[in-house]
């Protein structure tokens, strides 16, 4: 049916294969457009040091303009994990770093032996 409310009622004699198939077709084009947001994780120790911490902002910053979101992960060993806040540290001088061009969508928190935050592109 092209027109329901019309008198009297058009309709359109049609191949309904073809028709699926171009429907199915158009659907898959429209899944190409679209843009999959990834999560792209940087591991760091507490103790890191100021040339590694420029290289793996400067990856985050690449990643973020990129338009993934970016999880800094810091993992303690041994008895690291007794001074977090060394940890804490760390994952806000990065907050700090990107602020610029990064909204923090997740506050840094300590699970287990990891301390993590999440950053997304400002809109």
């Amino acid at each position: 049916m092209v027109s329901p409310n019309a008198k009297p009622v058009v309709c359109k004699i049609m191949n309904y294969g073809k028709y699926k198939f171009e429907q199915a077709k158009r659907e898959k084009e429209a899944k190409k457009k679209q843009k999959v947001l990834e999560l792209k994780e940087l591991r760091v120790t507490p103790n890191i040091e100021e040339h590694d911490f420029e290289f793996k902002s400067k990856n985050a910053r690449k990643f973020l303009t990129d338009g993934n979101k970016v999880k800094i992960t810091v993992r303690f060993r041994g008895r690291e994990v007794n001074n977090s806040k060394a940890g804490e540290v760390v994952l806000n001088k990065f907050i700090e770093k990107l602020e610029d061009i990064a909204t923090v969508e997740k506050a840094p928190k300590l699970e287990g032996r990891n301390m993590f935050t999440i950053l997304a592109k400002k809109a």
